[in-house]
């Protein structure tokens, strides 16, 4: 699902984009938000009602690893990413882990 893709889900079911737009932490820009927004819409058929908290978690551990750098398990990322995979984040930051820093520095 490509952006247009995104905006078109959303034109033609207000219902559920309303619903989505109620998971928008008051904390996220829109830089934030319209990416982890399309991660739920692209796996929200994936999960039933009573499963929605565990989306909302996944969603956020994505969002945290993409514009945070923070790190979680292999598996967990791995999961992510392939629910995440297609979605474009303009400017996404990079991070270095202190080994990598680390490293480099002793190869001066």
């Amino acid at each position: 699902m490509s952006s247009m893709d995104v905006q078109d889900f959303i034109q033609q079911n207000r219902a559920v984009a309303e619903q989505v737009e109620n998971y928008r932490g008051y904390w996220e820009s829109d830089k934030h938000w319209e990416p982890r927004r399309e991660f739920i819409l692209r796996n929200l058929n994936d999960f039933e009602d009573s499963q929605l908290d565990h989306l909302l978690s996944l969603s956020m551990v994505w969002a945290n690893n993409v514009f945070l750098g923070c790190r979680y398990s292999t598996e967990l990322l791995e999961k992510v990413k392939e629910m995440a995979e297609g979605i474009v984040v303009e400017d996404a930051p990079v991070f270095k882990t202190r080994d990598e820093i680390v490293k480099k520095q002793q190869g001066r």
